[in-house]
């Protein structure tokens, strides 16, 4: 079946190119997975583009950017751990035009620099695939036009080039970037290819916060090495299907990270990069943990928990007052043991178990400072979804993780690269409650469960903006953190959630996913349709 790629933005003026069908594809990876053919039932795609520009609306010919940074995604070495340095896939970029702030440096190769940019700015993104692999970058969270969102279709073979063009909206929080092809996302972030995106508005700014060195972000992540400090990835059939799980954590793309702080209150950005691994967060010393923010910005007030359920592509923002220890005080922010309801099962896993307790990050005070930031009482104002206002509150949207042939599925269908099935429809302007099922017993019709495992916990995504989490059932702990806005969504097995989402801005096709890699390479995402 031969397929058509619009490697722009459908209002733009562009070239469409032909596409190879990805049957082929996609028998090479589930063989490569583990999983034979028999998964390529209704497996259907596309793959394979050249550059051109992303054109985020209909007046691309004339996007005069307000900001305009280059990024290349390039084979390099980090030095992570003690030795021979590690073979990455790292993300460099510059700022063309700008403040030369809106991009910042990671410490490390082996993570992307972080864009720091204000709610109203225009944002022209222009990307290099220099990496062996086609890939495309999303960015995770923000509403953007279609064709600026990356999905897998507008794919860019290596040596060519994507032009991203879009407003930056609010609210004012902490996002991310990352790569997000079709079958090759969980790889490719796995090498190196994400980073931090923050926007800032005014109101955010009026809050005096910590800024500056005060206000830092960190990327958690996994990993596994062989024995000349090299990446292992996909090893064990369990890595395969439970979703990779490494052995050594790092943060910032650092191994064994000790953060020095001054005695000063901070704001601490956590993002879980990770390909599948949960974290139950918590401050060693004990104190609870001070929330101010989620995935899509601040909460309206400042939220204390004993500890945080964090799993892959979700954010936290944490106040930390080290201000209140003397010079010397050492903690940690870790992960607490907890229930992982996974298996190793028959053929065993290669990483640290889903669950096991990890120290995540070393910290010392060690200086004194003159900051004197104050906590807030109030952050922020969120006007809240009601049930009653979605055009389908009585029948909210099911999604149902399934397995399809061997492979994962959402409701029974795999990922086809094209396809919008008839009820993946929804209306522009409209608020709808989806309701995530992962409820039911292992071995049910169509359910997950195979080679002996039962119920997996599944982060799930929705592109093209934030909801809200309207009520949770099966919940038996309390580290979930639902006051805000959030754009991905746990639900551990046992679990069912339902969630209220405006679609809002912008017509086009967009994607929902499971946001363990490995899960959404392997089939469970679909696409739907936002129709005008």
């Amino acid at each position: 079946m031969k397929a058509e790629r619009v490697a722009c933005d459908p209002s733009s003026a562009c070239e469409t190119l032909p596409m190879p069908n990805a049957l082929s594809l996609r028998r090479e990876f589930l063989v490569q997975m583990g999983w034979g053919v028999s998964a390529l039932v209704g497996a259907q795609g596309a793959s394979g583009c050249r550059a051109a520009n992303a054109g985020a609306s209909a007046e691309a010919a004339t996007f005069h950017p307000d900001v305009e940074i280059a990024l290349r995604a390039a084979p390099t070495q980090a030095p992570i751990l003690p030795g021979a340095p590690t073979e990455v896939w790292a993300l460099r970029g510059k700022v063309i035009q700008g403040d030369a702030r809106c991009l910042e440096d990671s410490a490390s190769p082996a993570l992307g620099p972080t864009v720091r940019v204000r709610v109203g700015q225009r944002l022209r993104v222009v990307f290099t695939n220099d990496i062996p692999q086609e890939t495309i970058l999303h960015w995770h969270g923000l509403r953007v036009p279609e064709g600026a969102d990356g999905h897998p279709r507008f794919a860019i073979e290596q040596g060519r080039q994507y032009i991203y063009e879009f407003v930056v909206k609010g609210p004012a929080g902490t996002y991310w970037y990352h790569a997000h092809p079709d079958m090759r996302t969980g790889e490719q972030v796995y090498r190196g290819m994400a980073g931090l995106f923050i926007v800032s508005d005014a109101h955010e700014a009026s809050l005096s916060l910590p800024t500056g060195a005060f206000d830092a972000g960190l990327v958690i992540q996994d990993r596994l090495f062989d024995a000349s400090n090299q990446l292992r990835y996909l090893v064990s059939p369990m890595d395969r299907m439970q979703g990779l799980l490494g052995d050594r954590i790092l943060v910032n793309g650092t191994a064994e990270p000790t953060m020095r702080v001054a005695a000063a209150p901070y704001r601490l950005r956590v993002l879980n990069a990770s390909n599948s691994r949960i974290y139950r967060l918590a401050w060693a010393h004990g104190s609870p943990l001070t929330v101010l923010g989620t995935d899509g910005g601040l909460l309206e007030a400042p939220l204390q928990k004993s500890y945080v359920m964090l799993a892959p592509a979700e954010r936290v923002e944490l106040w930390a007052d080290f201000g209140r220890f003397p010079l010397g005080f050492e903690t940690a922010l870790v992960s607490l043991a907890f229930d992982g309801m996974t298996q190793a099962g028959p053929m065993g896993r290669s990483g640290v178990a889903q669950g096991a307790a990890l120290k995540i990050l070393k910290i010392k005070v060690d200086r004194s400072s003159s900051e004197r930031s104050r906590l807030p009482e109030r952050l922020t104002a969120i006007g809240r979804h009601r049930l009653k206002d979605a055009v389908n509150s009585a029948a909210p949207r099911r999604i149902v993780p399934t397995m399809q042939h061997m492979g994962f599925a959402i409701n029974g269908r795999t990922f086809e690269m094209n396809a919008v099935a008839a009820d993946e429809h929804v209306k522009l302007g409209t608020l709808e409650a989806w309701e995530f099922d992962n409820s039911a017993a292992p071995g049910a019709a169509g359910r997950m469960g195979m080679m002996g495992m039962g119920p997996m916990p599944h982060p799930f995504h929705v592109h093209c903006g934030q909801f809200q989490v309207l009520r949770r059932e099966g919940v038996t702990h309390t580290g979930y953190v639902d006051e805000g806005w959030k754009d991905t969504l746990l639900v551990m097995p046992g679990e069912k959630a339902t969630m209220l989402m405006r679609f809002l801005d912008y017509p086009g096709i967009y994607l929902y996913h499971c946001h363990n890699l490995e899960h959404e390479d392997g089939g469970m995402m679909r696409n739907f349709a936002i129709d005008a």
